[in-house]
């Protein structure tokens, strides 16, 4: 059977090339610290060697709307176009050609549905920078096949927060039963407190600087209990309006079975927390 070898959960900020490879002059005062940072959660998942990727993103709104939203997708196709144009010209993302793992695709979709879990599919699925900048970030050679799962953290109604982490553990058990020698990764990205075109967008911090200190504790011990005993859909509302990425980085604790994170690091920037964590399975690349 196939082995999952390391769960990365993080933030995506869209910026992060584009800060970190402008010219001296024109860079931001944290970009040296942010690269340092990132080339550290780099080697988190380079150490543990693996051969495919499986990646939680989210669509936003580049082609998923409202007149058809799934709660969650996968992607089945052999080759995923990456990197919308409004992406292209705002955020400075160059295109990408993902290869697919068709096999795998085929293999999780079944076996999320036999565990209860009706996830919608595409065989022509675009990618955006939810993805994208784990790419970037995480394996910028773009070497590996990819398995693209997308949730809904968008358009109400949502998944319940519990609904998110099931997922996770679903996810885990489909990858751990893939009758295969592979070993496979899988990364997923999200927000902590988070405004987008509301008046708390361009704070010196996030929204909710209480809530991303909290966020990153409940990982960091993986205290999935004290999650749901306090996050709804409402408290995540209240920290901001696009704050339910959080869910994203519950899910993540679903798959790396809500336990201590073996690696944690985090980044103040001018409005929002960036955080960084990594899961091994017991006794592996550690």
């Amino acid at each position: 059977m196939a082995k999952l070898v390391a769960t990365l959960a993080s933030t995506h900020h869209p910026f992060y090339l584009k800060a970190t490879t402008a010219q001296p002059g024109d860079r931001m005062p944290q970009a040296a610290e942010w690269q340092r940072k990132i080339e550290a959660y780099r080697e988190t998942l380079t150490r543990a060697c693996p051969d495919l990727l499986v990646m939680v993103g989210s669509d936003h709104f580049h082609q998923i709307f409202l007149d058809n939203y799934p709660q969650f997708l996968i992607g089945k196709a052999p080759l995923y176009d990456a990197t919308f144009y409004n992406e292209q010209r705002e955020f400075g993302l160059p295109t990408f050609l993902l290869e697919g793992a068709e096999d795998l695709s085929r293999f999780l979709h079944q076996a999320l549905l036999d565990r209860d879990f009706d996830l919608a599919f595409s065989n022509e699925l675009k990618i955006d920078h939810s993805i994208v900048c784990p790419i970037i970030t995480l394996r910028p050679q773009n070497d590996l096949p990819i398995v693209p799962i997308y949730t809904n953290i968008f358009a109400p109604p949502l998944p319940s927060v519990r609904r998110f982490y099931e997922l996770g553990r679903a996810i885990r058990a489909a990858v751990e039963a893939y009758p295969s020698d592979g070993r496979i990764a899988v990364i997923g990205t999200g927000h902590l407190s988070l405004e987008l075109g509301g008046p708390r967008q361009f704070m010196e911090t996030g929204p909710d600087p209480a809530f991303d200190r909290q966020a990153i504790e409940w990982l960091r011990t993986g205290d999935i209990d004290a999650i749901l005993a306090s996050v709804t859909h409402e408290t995540l509302e209240a920290s901001g309006n696009a704050t339910h990425g959080f869910l994203n980085f519950i899910l993540m604790l679903g798959v790396a079975g809500a336990c201590p994170a073996d690696y944690v690091d985090h980044l103040d920037l001018f409005h929002t927390m960036e955080a960084y964590f990594t899961w091994y399975p017991e006794g592996d690349a550690r």
